[in-house]
């Protein structure tokens, strides 16, 4: 391709092209020709905001395809607007392009938004775009809404509850072993399903606003089953019991692992699975199988709350078929 065929317009032009499209139907936006946005909440909720980033060679890779790039960029995000109990119903976003950019690459990214944008009911009302010699980075910023003073939070789990997970564990992290070429032995269907789920997030929409009267607290899964577990328990002064045996598993997942412990562990301990975690007392067993019903989502006891020995222990132990502290080793992913 020529430098000319390569070149990007300016960013005025950029945004008319590929980005004010998605602004459409969303009257607060303006047509992204202002320097802000409107969001105006409807009375009696709460606005929830959440950004993430995503950057090149840390969340996905240089030649993975441009409109799974975007979706992930904004599911990642609608996945904490959900296990919050609230809805989506836009986003900001900010794109850092590097000198490589071309326009066919900006057009299949606008692409995966709008795609999404019909998915989920949001729209995008504003962001920035920059040029860097750096990687390609993407950041999000999410608004929904929840009932007035309903948000659920991380500190809320008291000793007694259930620990719930929605969906399956691990498919993300063996997801990337497979791109890796890790997983030699696995069949082709299960690879893709595999792979899809790592270039793919299914925030669970569905099931979050219906924990608002359900969950004591909540948390996507994004660092790790366990490092986000940690999470919760430090917010709520509260330790965390798991049953590997009852960490949900896809059929693909159950035929990669073939039951390594050394694989379940990294499978449990690994990010990316954007599924909800959640704290909900046992009376509440029976409501939580309605939710997973009416939503079809699948949703999992694998664990309970305890008390914490002392302020200074709140952690999270995994327990082997027999009973026995299961060995994970690394816990989960750091930004730093």
């Amino acid at each position: 391709m020529s430098d000319e065929g390569r070149q990007l317009p300016g960013e005025f032009e950029l945004i008319a092209e590929f980005f004010a499209p998605l602004s459409e139907g969303y009257p607060g936006a303006f047509a992204l020709l202002d320097d802000a946005a409107v969001i105006s909440p409807t009375p009696g909720s709460d606005l929830v905001a959440k950004t993430d980033a995503i950057v090149c060679g840390v969340h996905f890779h240089s030649d993975d395809p441009a409109d799974l790039v975007a979706r992930k960029a904004l599911r990642v995000n609608l996945s904490d607007i959900a296990c919050k109990g609230a809805t989506a119903h836009a986003y900001m976003l900010d794109l850092m392009l590097p000198p490589a950019t071309t326009r066919e690459w900006l057009a299949e990214f606008a692409g995966g938004l709008a795609a999404d944008q019909r998915e989920f009911s949001v729209h995008l009302i504003g962001g920035d775009t920059n040029a860097t010699p750096g990687p390609l980075t993407i950041a999000v910023t999410a608004f929904g809404e929840v009932p007035k003073n309903q948000m659920l939070r991380r500190s809320g789990a008291h000793p007694g509850d259930l620990i719930f997970v929605t969906g399956t564990i691990g498919d993300a992290v063996l997801g990337l072993k497979a791109l890796r070429g890790e997983l030699p032995n696995l069949d082709t269907t299960a690879a893709t399903s595999l792979v899809t789920r790592y270039h793919l997030p299914q925030p669970r929409t569905d099931v979050g606003p219906k924990l608002l009267d359900v969950a004591t607290s909540t948390i996507d899964i994004s660092d790790g089953l366990i490092a986000d577990l940690e999470h919760i328990c430090g917010a709520s002064k509260s330790s965390g019991i798991v049953d590997i045996e009852k960490v949900p598993l896809s059929s693909s997942a159950r035929q990669a692992c073939g039951g390594d412990p050394g694989l379940i562990a990294e499978m449990i301990a690994g990010g990316d699975d954007y599924e909800i975690m959640f704290t909900a007392p046992t009376e509440a067993a029976c409501k939580i199988d309605q939710i997973s019903q009416a939503s079809g989502i699948p949703i999992s006891a694998i664990g309970h709350i305890e008390k914490s020995a002392s302020a200074k222990t709140n952690r999270v132990t995994v327990l082997d078929p027999g009973g026995k502290p299961f060995a994970v080793g690394d816990k989960g992913w750091t930004h730093f």
